[in-house]
């Protein structure tokens, strides 16, 4: 199981990250036009459009890494084993399952983490460097944990809905559970608490 799951995990996470930042440099290019610096907004709209764009590239690997790693049964074999069952018994829909909750948890995540890294970054450099545009490494470090921490408390409810709804099968004709009844499925059965 380590196997099938270790594949799977390493490609979208190590895609993500990178295609993020790639499509938040895009945006932000497009949407500061003739300017030469960006407010919060300009930041924060670039960066959900990029965890969009982003999310929606890798999303298809991140249902098949969380099938993968609820798969106590060993009814897959091999990674393409469980493309095949899914396409073959849930449809290509199955892929984007959770996406929708998923839309309304990255960008909050995406566009606070990726504007607030590069806030802090150049507030950084404005204000503690010494004649330098690196910031070198801890400092990098430090921005991006702050950054990425605040994005996960941002999104965390729409994450833990995402991942129910990954998690979930279509078998014998069972409709999937819609996000709205989801959400009062976790309230009824454990409370408040079950979204923390």
């Amino acid at each position: 199981m380590c196997q099938k799951l270790n594949l799977g995990c390493s490609d979208s996470e190590a895609n993500h990250p990178a295609s993020q930042q790639q499509h938040y440099c895009q945006y932000k290019n497009l949407l500061a036009a003739e300017r030469t610096t960006m407010g919060i907004t300009e930041r924060f709209i670039s960066g959900s459009l990029a965890g969009i764009t982003a999310q929606t590239l890798v999303y298809p690997l991140e249902v098949l890494k969380t099938r993968l790693a609820l798969d106590s049964t060993s009814r897959y074999t091999r990674i393409s084993n469980c493309v095949q069952k899914m396409l073959k018994y849930e449809g290509y829909k199955t892929f984007y399952k959770g996406y929708v909750p998923n839309l309304p948890g990255i960008i909050p995540y995406a566009g606070v983490d990726l504007a607030m890294f590069e806030l802090l970054k150049n507030f950084w450099l404005q204000h503690r460097s010494r004649d330098s545009v690196n910031p070198g490494m801890v400092v990098v470090l430090a921005c991006s944990t702050l950054s990425g921490t605040c994005g996960q408390l941002a999104s965390y409810l729409f994450t833990l809905v995402r991942a129910h709804m990954q998690a979930e099968e279509t078998l014998g004709g069972i409709p999937p559970t819609k996000m709205i009844s989801l959400i009062k499925i976790i309230i009824v059965t454990e409370g408040g608490i079950g979204f923390h």
